[in-house]
């Protein structure tokens, strides 16, 4: 059996990156797919020089053309992708009246409109083979909100809902979708909420029963399993990796 094609949207860096090298270490060929291509290319080459297999190409999630375009090129390199993991996210805060409704549609559009284009793009031919993976990224923040971020929380709860409808309708395929919401993770996006002060790390971690912040690699690996073959029979699942601060 050849080694499955995966894609990984927002895989250049953070939780994308880990997960990405990831797969890559587990043999999967691995797309990564990144608005910023020249990221998503040199990650590509890390894992390539350590010994995987992998490409990166730049895609807006936003863009649809640009998603299906990147899925075809994928598929014509590797054949079909079999794993998808919808990792894109953009996060704003700030208060609720004083947010735009532009900045509310492009959070929207990035984090949840943006895996519903790349859904489209990969089940049918995960329906033709009979087998494929989704896992979707969310946050822990679905579980009790998040002052001052109605856009990223309301975005990430979409996400969960379209996991369990997408579990729902391709299970009979041999197809499985779950959702990953990860809580207080140390990437570049949480420091950078943490540079503008909107959280203090230290008081955070003693929030945490497992006593630290979590890494993109606790993530990487609840992935690796959930791709597996010996996964199949979990599908539509909130698999927390929170340290405990959700039960």
């Amino acid at each position: 059996m050849s080694a499955p094609a995966a894609i990984v949207t927002g895989g250049a860096s953070g939780i994308g990156a880990a997960i990405s090298r990831r797969l890559a270490a587990d043999g999967a060929r691995v797309a990564i797919f990144d608005r910023d291509g020249a990221a998503a290319t040199a990650t590509a080459a890390k894992i390539e020089r350590n010994g995987g297999t992998a490409i990166g190409i730049a895609v807006d999630v936003t863009d649809r053309g640009g998603v299906e375009g990147a899925v075809g090129a994928t598929a014509t390199r590797w054949g079909r992708p079999t794993i998808l993991v919808n990792n894109a996210g953009m996060s704003v805060d700030g208060p609720f009246l004083a947010l735009t409704a532009d900045t509310w549609n492009r959070v929207l559009a990035v984090n949840l409109t943006g895996a519903f284009h790349c859904c489209q793009a990969v089940l049918p031919g995960m329906v033709e083979g009979g087998w494929g993976r989704i896992i979707n990224i969310s946050s822990s923040s679905v579980h009790s909100g998040s002052a001052g971020m109605a856009a990223y929380v309301s975005s990430k709860s979409g996400l969960v809902g379209l996991t369990k409808t997408l579990a729902l309708e391709f299970g009979k395929h041999g197809i499985t979708v779950n959702t990953i919401p990860p809580g207080f993770i140390d990437t570049p996006m949480l420091r950078d909420t943490v540079d503008r002060g909107f959280v203090d790390v230290a008081q955070q971690e003693a929030r945490t029963p497992v006593g630290r912040i979590g890494q993109p690699e606790d993530v990487a690996a609840t992935c690796s399993f959930l791709v597996r073959h010996e996964a199949g029979y979990i599908t539509g699942q909130i698999i927390g990796v929170n340290g405990g601060r959700n039960t």
